[in-house]
Formats: structure tokens, C-alpha cells, sequence
């Protein structure tokens, strides 16, 4: 036995278990990940983007990924649809696995997943492991005080295939899964993880479904019922849609101090990773977003009780038992 005893901490899109050997502590962090519409609309790239999002997950709370393994969900294997869908994931996961020299330590398959009405979307759920030295590097996705500067690592998001928004508020699972950069992806989570280490980056939250709104707002869903103002019309967008609900990868937003900005700029520059600040934490109780088009604002409090009451208020809609 090597855990003498632990303890869950919350981190950034993962969670991280302390573990304590005798008089020594150290921390791992876990990070499960998959979006079934993306590897239905492009099962090799979906996969990649399976793989890399919990590497950013994990790096986003400050760990250094150390190996994965996944539960591969399919239909029926014998139909040629569902093999092909089979094949082109586990060859995704593979390539990003190579990529970021990663080993897969374990994994299952769950087949014939199906009914009347057809295959389940493709699932290969990932889940990787990483590993925190000290304490003081575990990093959440909350804001901590008013004041901090809001920066935007990886350019604005631009493409909407996919995404929650065209299906919520369109009701389609359409278009191609968001482009992948694997290089792109490496720059920046090692840029975010020596700026962590460093002390520069108090928060980090990368952006997934729902996009660049939905991530800011929900780095506003803390202990410290903060607020935050942010201005996006400087940003390039061709369309204000998938500037703030577009699902991009390889973007993350970080909180740091003010005294922190120009360094984090200037190790981004060096680093080949776009950086931009789009706004400042406040003392609360509005989020604030101004684009090119116009300016929107919403209550901290009610778009928080929404997020924390999404499941209730579903299973209240007519039809479910």
C-alpha cells in the first residue's frame, strides 16, 4: 500500500486527491473526459479532442499528466458505420497518446450499444492521471479577488460545429468537429504550467462546451460571489455567436494579478501563445460582456443558481417521470 491516507481537493475541471506517505504529502490529480457529438461528427478528430482536453484539464489544475486509460462505448461493431467509428476513435486516441507521450495503462470496450432507434453516439471516454509536487500549485477554476485581470490564452474561438450552442438554442448536431493543433496544444499547456508554477496564474479554466461565455461565467461560481467585467470588441469576430459560444480548442482563461499581466504577456510572446486580457474581476454582483455589437449584462447570483440546478429543473419538464 502507498497511500497511507487522503483527501479530495477541488481543482480546475478535475479532481485532486492528496496523498500522504509517512511525513511526505503529494497530489494526484484526475481528469475524465469525452463529447460524443464531436467524435459522431468526426470520430478521429472527436477522440483527439478527448485526449487533449483532459491533458488541459489536468494542466489547468496545475498537475503534469502521467498516463490514461478509457471505456470505449460503440454500437453494434458488425454494422461497417459503427466499426469505421471504432477504428478512426481508437486511432485518434493513439495519435494523441504518441503525441504527448502518454501510455494507456488500462481500458474496456462496451459494445452493441443500441436500440430501436439506433447507435448511441460514439463515447470513447478518456481518463488521465497527473501529478501535483506541491500544494501550492493545485489551481481551481474560481476567481479569488477583485481586481485580477482576466487573460485569453489561444486567440478567440471562431467555429461552432458541434457545439452546445447549435444544439440547445438550434436544436442540430451539425457542421465538423473543432479543429485540433497538436502543436498548438503543447505550447500552450506548457506555458500554463511553468506560470502556475511561478505563482503568476491564480486560476484557469480552459474552454469546452458552452465556449467563451460559458467559461467565464462559470469562473465567477466561487466562494467569494464575485463579479466580472469584460470587454471582447477587440477580439476578431466574424461572428459574435461563435465568439462567445464557439467550442475552439486549445484556449484557456486565466485570473492572475495585476502586477502579473505584463510578465504572463511576455512569457506568451516568447512561447509562440496568443495572449490577450479581455477584463477585470469585480467585487460583484455582475458579469458584464461587451462585444463589437453591443453590451449584455447578468446577475452572478441567478446565472450560478441555474448552473447548480440544471439536473432538477430538467427532470421537472412534462414527460419525465
Amino acid at each position: 500500500m502507498v497511500q497511507h491516507g487522503s483527501v479530495v481537493l477541488p481543482g480546475s475541471d478535475s479532481g485532486v486527491v492528496r496523498l500522504k506517505l509517512g511525513s511526505t504529502e503529494k497530489f494526484i490529480a484526475i481528469s475524465n473526459d469525452c463529447n460524443g457529438r464531436y467524435c459522431y461528427l468526426n470520430p478521429k478528430r472527436g477522440a483527439l479532442i478527448a485526449m487533449v482536453e483532459c491533458l488541459r484539464n489536468l494542466v489547468c489544475s496545475g498537475a503534469t499528466p502521467l498516463a490514461m486509460t478509457d471505456n470505449l462505448n460503440f454500437g453494434n461493431p458488425y454494422k461497417p458505420e459503427n466499426f469505421y467509428q471504432l477504428k478512426e476513435c481508437v486511432s485518434g486516441l493513439a495519435e494523441a497518446c504518441r503525441f504527448f507521450d502518454v501510455p494507456v495503462v488500462g481500458g474496456n470496450v462496451s459494445l452493441y450499444n443500441e436500440s430501436p432507434e439506433g447507435a448511441i453516439d460514439p463515447t470513447p471516454t478518456v481518463s488521465v492521471v497527473g501529478f501535483i509536487e506541491k500544494e501550492e500549485h493545485i489551481t481551481r477554476q474560481f476567481v479569488k479577488a477583485a481586481g485580477q485581470r482576466l487573460v485569453l490564452l489561444g486567440g478567440a474561438p471562431n467555429e461552432l460545429g458541434g457545439s452546445q450552442f447549435l444544439g440547445i438554442v438550434h436544436g442540430k448536431k451539425t457542421g465538423d468537429a473543432p479543429a485540433v493543433d497538436l502543436e498548438a496544444e503543447k505550447r500552450l499547456q506548457n506555458l500554463l504550467l511553468s506560470q502556475i508554477r511561478s505563482g503568476s496564474v491564480s486560476a484557469a479554466h480552459d474552454l469546452s462546451e458552452g465556449g467563451l461565455l460559458v467559461a467565464l461565467a462559470e469562473m465567477l461560481f466561487g466562494p467569494g460571489r464575485l463579479g466580472a467585467a469584460v470587454d471582447l470588441s477587440a477580439l476578431p469576430a466574424p461572428r459574435l455567436d461563435a465568439l462567445l459560444f464557439g467550442e475552439s480548442q486549445g484556449r484557456i482563461v486565466v485570473a492572475l494579478a495585476e502586477e502579473a499581466l505584463a510578465g504572463l504577456l511576455d512569457a506568451c510572446g516568447k512561447a509562440g501563445v496568443s495572449a490577450g486580457a479581455i477584463g477585470t474581476v469585480t467585487g460583484g454582483p455582475a458579469f458584464s460582456v461587451r462585444t463589437a455589437q453591443g453590451s449584455v449584462e447578468w446577475d452572478v447570483a441567478g446565472l450560478r443558481t441555474g448552473w447548480e440546478t440544471s439536473i432538477e429543473n430538467a427532470m421537472k419538464r412534462p414527460g419525465i417521470a
